[in-house]
């Protein structure tokens, strides 16, 4: 506040005259037309591009600060057609710092790959929990020592101010700290849309970022924060997911759930809900994350050893699935230029299928081709009207497993640019598996031990017909109709169209010779509800009885 002088009472012969020259001055000195926003901003609750449009993020997380040699994914990101990255980095507190020219390079590799950056500080994460974490301050004191690399770039990075910023102790403290770090970083000269993450690590199962939301908004000079969701165990029912972010709508208070998983050690959140309810209400999305997960949650990881031909389940289901990636995603208008590219590709060639196996076969396809350039191939199974995707590839061939052996499985290719573009579908190819030789050392029993309308519940006993101990196991096999599981026991379930991959929870992951371990689940279902046929434990087929 400015302390302002005590005015001189005016004397009556000169009123008349000050009051005609302030209304003068109204008329002849009307106030300068508001300057056109730099790059993003918040309207009606609304992320908006600097054009006016709606931006809806749809990307995944990458660990830049603990891979710094793999800045190479964010073009395999792009690939697989997502519009927005959040690359972690770190203020040097617990992690190494990236300085400002590295955070220069990963805003230029962005731009360079048409992602809109959402950069982060990883060092608050779980602050007042643990051990080593910063506070909100120190974040914002990081990113004004960066400020160079980041001014002018309003348009494409997003500042999320710090990761997780507390756990579970003293977190009623993060409205204050939020306020005071965004003003920090206004005084120092930040224009760009800022985000900030809630407490209770970053799951607000307290609501103290829900409930303060409104008033952290208003402390903002700029009103142009967004405000950040992470959802996990907490969030393991639709109504959970569904009322949180529809509170924020309702308020017209800008959200995004900037982490969620398929499952999580502190529960199985509903990913599918997530996707369905962000793209229902147009919010954004970013999952976590590409890959190089350790501490026991690697089955996080979107793709194996950074390789983006080898997609993960979750990965499919999250780039590949039903309101995924792939599907909803839209380029940043700021990379399309005025009317954007509307050009899709030219379809690619018809596959060809080269080493069919009881459960795999290997597609290979002419390119496509695209003013602009050809980012990545679709791969889909169809069965009559119905399209499956199956998964994606940088490169013109792709290794299909998990496929029903002694089956004829069709598939096609569709092409993608670089602003999203769709090209018509290839011609199509049918494969045929063998019958699959001897099986593994393994058998499936599977039966349905109760059904009501529309659902139904299941038993899978998977034994071990060996001589050795399994230590660790994956179980696939494709639903013979629409069938889709909601909630399993006994294993962590993922579900990308048909097709079904469960992973060993730890208490089933041994089976020893001889053994067997019991899955239990429930699952929506068809009239008639036909059982699969076949079975792959580690990629191998199973006996079916």
């Amino acid at each position: 506040m400015r302390l302002r002088p005590t005015p001189t009472p005016p004397r009556p012969a000169t009123v008349a005259a000050t009051l005609l020259a302030l209304l003068l001055s109204f008329l002849v000195l009307a106030p300068p037309a508001q300057a056109a926003p730099t790059g993003f901003r918040v309207q009606n609750g609304r992320l908006l591009e600097a054009n006016g449009n709606d931006f809806v993020m749809r990307g995944v997380n990458h660990a830049h600060t603990w891979y710094t040699d793999r800045i190479s994914s964010l073009a395999h990101i792009k690939a697989k057609g997502a519009n927005t990255v959040r690359v972690v980095l770190s203020s040097g507190d617990r992690w190494t710092r990236n300085d400002a020219a590295d955070v220069t390079n990963v805003v230029s590799q962005c731009k360079q790959n048409r992602l809109i950056c959402v950069l982060e500080v990883h060092d608050t994460t779980g602050y007042g929990e643990q051990s080593g974490a910063t506070t909100l301050a120190r974040a914002a004191d990081y990113w004004i020592s960066v400020r160079s690399a980041l001014a002018g770039q309003e348009d494409y990075v997003i500042v999320n101010i710090g990761n997780e910023p507390y756990g579970n102790t003293n977190y009623t403290a993060w409205t204050a700290d939020t306020k005071a770090a965004i003003q920090k970083l206004r005084d120092a000269g930040f224009d760009h849309t800022i985000m900030v993450d809630a407490p209770n690590w970053g799951q607000d199962w307290a609501f103290t970022m829900r409930d303060n939301a409104a008033s952290v908004f208003a402390a903002d000079p700029d009103a142009n924060t967004v405000f950040s969701i992470h959802m996990y165990g907490v969030f393991d029912t639709a109504a959970e997911i569904t009322d949180y972010l529809n509170r924020f709508v309702t308020a017209k208070l800008p959200v995004v759930v900037g982490e969620f998983g398929h499952d999580h050690s502190d529960g199985n959140p509903d990913e599918d809900t997530i996707l369905a309810v962000t793209q229902q209400l147009r919010l954004g999305y970013l999952g976590w994350s590409w890959s190089g997960n350790g501490g026991g949650v690697e089955y996080l990881d979107m793709v194996t050893n950074f390789d983006p031909n080898q997609l993960t389940s979750w990965g499919r289901r999250l780039f590949d699935g039903a309101n995924g990636i792939a599907a909803t995603a839209k380029e940043a208008a700021i990379y399309s230029g005025s009317g954007g590219d509307t050009t899709p590709p030219t379809a690619p060639g018809t596959p060809t299928a080269s080493g069919v196996t009881s459960s795999s076969a290997t597609l290979t396809w002419a390119a496509a081709s695209d003013a602009t350039g050809v980012t990545g191939y679709d791969v889909v199974r169809i069965s009559g009207a119905t399209e499956t995707a199956v998964t994606s590839s940088t490169r013109t061939t792709a290794t299909l497993t998990g496929l029903s052996p002694a089956t004829s499985h069709t598939f096609a290719v569709y092409a993608r640019d670089a602003a999203g573009n769709r090209s018509p579908r290839s011609g199509t190819v049918t494969v045929t598996t063998s019958p699959g030789g001897s099986p593994s050392a393994c058998g499936v029993g599977y039966r349905v031990t109760g059904s009501w309308p529309g659902g139904f519940q299941g038993e899978i006993v998977l034994r071990n017909t060996g001589t050795s101990a399994i230590n660790g196991w994956t179980l696939r096999w494709t639903f013979p109709d629409s069938q889709r599981i909601s909630n399993l026991w006994g294993g962590t379930a993922t579900q990308s169209g048909s097709e079904v991959s469960v992973a060993a929870a730890s208490y089933t992951a041994t089976i020893p010779a001889s053994g067997s371990v019991t899955l239990g689940f429930t699952a929506t279902r068809p009239a008639a509800n036909p059982s699969p046929t076949a079975f792959t434990l580690n990629g191998s087929d199973c006996s079916v009885s």
